[in-house]
């Protein structure tokens, strides 16, 4: 028996090579089948497809070549234009330059009838447009544009942005350079003044020369349509004389509208704080009127209209100590035996004032005002005038409570 298992075991093993072997021409035979055919459409021309002659890339390559000699042919004949309106706009240049030169300033005076017609009645225009002397009738307060405030650094809009946030500093170079512009072309209208500033006669005004650090604060806004107005206003140090620029760009070059002097030593403060309770809080802001308005010699009156009785010993003591420590008597303290009001307050400290002209800054206890903002006041107001009066809205935060201020 185990000799006949040797031959029948080979046998097993030639049977299963076989298998295998069949197997393997059978997933031969498959892959032959069912492999797809070549692309011949991507056969290089000359290798296996058809083939093309010297003759064909010949043509080709000129065909290309004429392409780019055509490119370049009108390609100079673009910049031959070019260079011809450079020249031209150069030649026109120089003869304007040449004629102001050549002229004093009353030979440019006697040519400003010279000027394109066309063009300057279409600069008046804009500035008439743009509400610059006379104001226009809007249909609702959504047609408004607002104006936005400036200083040395910083800009103050309305529109807050992605920063969600009021102050701005100009970070953009093109609006640095604009607010730059702005403030030199009024410095330079300042300290030379034209005949219809009426300047000519004043010396003194003539020898004060002002620079960038004369400049206070301006204001700005743009509309569509029309071009850029621009306030600017400076001041010397320690002096209640301002200087109030008005400039507008009707998308062109700066054009100045007036130039004058503004007023500001006999014009009365009248600031009108309604209260109840809160003596804490009236001492600190006792502390900034100190600071602001006495210690600066303003012409401020504090008119305060308390409510109710408690309390008021105490803050009828806080204003005599103030007046004996410095000096100060501007200051009225009106009792009033009701519910605290806030509007109510306001209209008897309104009423309450009997000497003439003043301007009224209806405030509240917990509101930090600062000088700056008091010259605001006082140079964005007209006493008598409808045409002036501009509702100013600030920001403040103090104490953790953001304040909005809102004067008629």
């Amino acid at each position: 028996m185990p000799r006949q298992s040797f031959p029948l075991q080979g046998r097993m093993r030639w049977l299963f090579l076989g298998l295998v072997l069949l197997l393997v021409l059978f997933l031969f035979a498959y892959l032959l089948e069912c492999t797809p055919p070549a692309d011949v459409s991507l056969v290089l021309p000359g290798l296996g497809g058809e083939s093309y002659g010297k003759e064909y890339y010949k043509a080709l390559l000129q065909e290309q070549e004429e392409h780019h000699l055509s490119r370049a042919a009108s390609l100079k004949r673009q910049i031959a234009q070019l260079k011809q309106e450079l020249q031209q706009m150069s030649e026109k240049l120089k003869v304007l330059q040449d004629r102001k030169e050549g002229l004093g300033v009353q030979g440019l005076a006697e040519t400003k009838g010279q000027v394109p017609g066309d063009l300057l009645e279409f600069l008046h225009s804009q500035i008439d447009k743009a509400e610059v002397n006379t104001g226009a009738r809007l249909p609702s307060e959504y047609a408004l544009v607002p104006f936005e405030s400036f200083n040395s650094g910083k800009v103050y809009q309305l529109e807050m942005g992605l920063t969600r946030h009021p102050e701005e500093k100009p970070v953009r170079k093109d609006r640095r350079d604009e607010l730059v512009e702005v403030i030199e072309a009024a410095l330079d209208v300042i300290n030379n003044p034209d005949e219809e500033d009426g300047q000519e006669d004043d010396v003194p005004m003539q020898r004060q020369m002002y620079t960038e650090s004369h400049f206070t604060e301006g204001l700005y806004r743009t509309e569509r349509d029309k071009g850029t107005l621009y306030e600017l206003f400076f001041a010397k140090e320690d002096s209640d004389i301002f200087r109030h620029v008005t400039l507008f760009r009707p998308f062109g070059p700066l054009m100045k509208v007036r130039s004058t002097s503004v007023e500001t030593s006999g014009v009365v403060i009248n600031i009108i704080v309604p209260l109840a309770g809160r003596t804490e809080a009236f001492s600190q802001f006792l502390h900034n009127f100190r600071e602001v308005c006495i210690k600066h010699d303003r012409g401020v009156h504090l008119t305060v209209v308390y409510f109710g009785q408690e309390g008021l010993r105490e803050v009828k003591s806080y204003l005599e100590r103030m007046s004996r420590e410095e000096s100060f008597s501007n200051y009225t303290l009106i009792p009033v035996d009701e519910e605290f009001s806030r509007g109510r307050g306001l209209d008897v400290g309104a009423r309450a004032w009997k000497k003439g002209d003043v301007l009224m800054f209806f405030c509240d206890v917990d509101i930090y005002f600062t000088l700056d903002y008091l010259n605001t006041c006082l140079l964005h107001t007209a006493p008598n005038s409808q045409e002036r009066c501009w509702i100013l809205e600030r920001f403040w935060l103090w104490n953790d409570m953001s304040v909005s201020l809102r004067l008629p």
